[in-house]
């Protein structure tokens, strides 16, 4: 059913002229699925209140309630006199409906609230839609969608992703929008994060992680006490650029939790030194951007200073970290390399403040539309390394779009690491082998069979020179047959 409704609505906005990419696929769809789970929740605050003999107050009111413009009915049909279309239709949404919602920004208790995720949503989106009729068929398909139960959710979030990972594919960088799945659950399965702590990513995009975690923690039996806490007091995420904001906000919606604490702000802007013990947490999860370059302003709040967006999130991230806090960080694997001041400098504090216990080398095409090397690092802070456990993983082919990563291709990793077994994709470097200039971290596999010696260029040119003789000759036996 929901398949069916998600095809519908990508058909209808394909003949809609504001709307040209997957990017704007996936936004103009989250809206809209996002004032459809509000009614749905509000029907279900509704009922939950009058089973428990209290008042209750909408949250969203009057005619800009979803059955009053979206999808009036009359006597449980829709009724199409009574709804908005055309000119009239885009012109309501346009001027009336997002600044109201806009201003619920304003009246918000706190950022922890729904009314907050309104406000911050529709102060950052516009509507694209020109045709009014291309948003009645639109809003009409999505009216049939519920969220009603934990399976609805389920399969309208698995939808939702499926779009996500096409929006990031379509993209120059895929990894902005899309951490292939199999490699979140494997690093989550290391960090091993436990109901009463917390978790945080800096910069959230479309909230897979959190999303994945929350997956993870919420199993069958929980108590009403746990859920309140994975619900409330759990995920926490930061994330700058407006549209990864509201699909990160969407997602985690569709994955069961109702109000997300993610804010729209930059987590770069934050002084590191500022950061105190209340604004830490036991676990960070994250895919940080690679490149960018912040200004000069934003990289005065890090003790060493980059134009490398990256380096500035790991610092963000170290900091960020409770003492014995996990975490489990994707970068370039140029940063364990790198010979530049900041690259050896941010090296030698991660070896001094934190265990560096495991490194993850992904291979080239883990991240569709990316093209570098990424690795992971897994490290605890508080005490320095000692040791580290590398593993170099090999599915065995090219990863691409039409040959993904895998969890069966992350298994081996996820059981290895355990116990950092050692064997010809895993091996560990002592601390003492590590250059104490350079803090040199390069994936070097020992195992890896010997690469057999060049040849030397004599060498090389007396077999051309062979070769061509022995080609003269064949040719001349020809040309007598002739």
């Amino acid at each position: 059913m929901y398949e069916h409704a998600f095809n519908a609505i990508e058909k209808a906005l394909r003949a809609e002229e504001g709307i040209s990419n997957e990017l704007d696929y996936v936004e103009q769809t989250s809206w809209v699925l996002f004032l459809k789970y509000l009614h749905d929740l509000e029907g279900d605050r509704r009922d939950r209140a009058e089973l428990e003999g209290r008042p209750h107050a909408p949250i969203i009111d009057g005619r800009f309630r979803w059955d009053r413009w979206a999808a009036p009915k009359r006597d449980g049909a829709f009724d199409h006199g009574a709804a908005l279309t055309g000119d009239d239709l885009v012109r309501f949404v346009d001027t009336e409906l997002f600044p109201h919602l806009a201003l619920f920004h304003d009246r918000a208790t706190g950022p922890d609230t729904i009314e907050y995720r309104i406000g911050e949503v529709f102060t950052e989106l516009r509507s694209k839609f020109r045709s009014g009729y291309i948003l009645r068929d639109v809003l009409e398909i999505v009216d049939g969608l519920r969220f009603k139960t934990q399976a609805d959710k389920h399969e309208l979030s698995a939808l939702y992703e499926t779009r996500i990972r096409r929006m990031g594919n379509a993209g120059r960088n895929g990894g902005e929008y899309y951490t292939p799945r199999p490699l979140i659950r494997a690093m989550i399965a290391v960090t091993d994060p436990q109901i009463g702590e917390t978790i945080y990513d800096g910069a959230v995009g479309s909230a897979g992680f959190l999303c994945e975690a929350y997956d993870h923690l919420r199993r069958p039996g929980l108590s009403a006490s746990d859920f309140e806490t994975l619900q409330r007091r759990t995920f926490y995420g930061q994330e700058k650029k407006s549209l990864a904001y509201v699909i990160g906000i969407m997602n985690m919606v569709l994955h069961g939790i109702e109000a997300p604490n993610i804010l729209h702000t930059n987590s770069l802007n934050e002084n590191v030194l500022d950061i105190r013990e209340k604004d830490r947490h036991d676990i960070v999860l994250a895919n940080p951007p690679f490149g960018g370059g912040e200004r000069r302003e934003v990289q005065q709040n890090f003790p060493i200073k980059s134009g490398e967006t990256a380096y500035l999130f790991l610092q963000h991230f170290i900091r960020k970290l409770r003492p014995g806090g996990r975490a489990a960080i994707v970068i370039k694997n140029t940063f364990l390399s790198n010979t530049d001041n900041a690259s050896v400098a941010l090296r030698r504090e991660l070896l001094e403040s934190c265990d560096l216990h495991s490194v993850l080398d992904c291979p080239q095409g883990t991240f569709q539309g990316a093209g570098v090397k990424t690795v992971v690092l897994f490290f605890t802070r508080g005490t320095p390394t000692r040791r580290i456990w590398y593993y170099q993983l090999d599915p065995g082919r090219s990863l691409g779009k039409t040959n993904p990563l895998n969890d069966a291709d992350m298994a081996e990793f996820v059981t290895l690491q355990r116990s950092f077994a050692t064997g010809p994709k895993s091996w560990i470097t002592e601390r003492a082998e590590i250059d104490a200039e350079s803090c040199d971290l390069s994936v070097k596999n020992p195992n890896a069979p010997a690469a057999e010696a060049l040849r030397a260029p004599e060498e090389i040119i007396d077999a051309i020179l062979a070769r061509d003789a022995e080609t003269a000759e064949i040719l001349g036996r020809i040309r007598g047959l002739l």
